[in-house]
Order: C-alpha cells, then structure tokens, then sequence
C-alpha cells in the first residue's frame, strides 16, 4: 500500500525531525519491508536492531509454537522489568552508536 522507502510516506520522526539526528527506530518501517522481501541485507543495513528484535520475536514464537504442539502448557512470551531494562539499554546503546564515527554504518 505504502513504501517505507518513499520519504514522508508514513509521516515524520520527531525525534529525528527536533535533532536532526536519527533515533533507535530509525529506518525500522524499511528493515521490516525489506524483510518481508527476503532482502536480510538491505534489512540490516536500513536498521540493525529491527531486525535483530524480529529475529527474537520469532524465535519466541517458535519455541512457544513447539511446546504448545508437544502439549506443554506455555505462556506467551513474558516482559520481565530486566526485559524491558536489557532491551531499553541496546536501544541507548544502538542509538548512540549510530552518531559516532564509527558507528555511522548503523545509520539508515
């Protein structure tokens, strides 16, 4: 329907539109997109940590699907507060890192 790719398709980053620079889920509307393609690359290279938080969410879901055919009774995946704390830190870290030099590989 719409393409990520296409700049203001899907509005604006405030984060980025205040700073200037991009934000921790910048360029994660493309990695999505591209993933759906088939294109991990491109994906990776639009946003590092998206994909990466794709990749856990199917592995989560994968190991839920298997114990739920095995008749294990499981719940779904769970946001404990060291979670939310862990996944919290990456995105500062990952942010962070992608407006140094020599992160500026990570930027999308």
């Amino acid at each position: 329907m719409r393409d990520p790719h296409v700049q203001g398709s899907y509005g604006f980053c405030p984060f980025l539109v205040l700073t200037g620079e991009p934000c921790p889920g910048c360029g994660g509307l493309r990695a999505v997109n591209l993933l759906t393609r088939g294109d991990l690359v491109a994906a990776v290279s639009s946003n590092l940590f998206a994909v990466s938080l794709v990749a856990i969410a199917v592995v989560a879901w994968a190991v839920w699907l298997v114990r739920r055919a095995r008749g294990i009774p499981a719940r779904y995946l769970t946001w404990s507060a060291r979670t939310v704390t862990v996944l919290g830190v990456a995105a500062a870290v990952f942010g962070l890192a992608r407006l140094t030099p020599w992160g500026a590989w990570l930027a999308p």
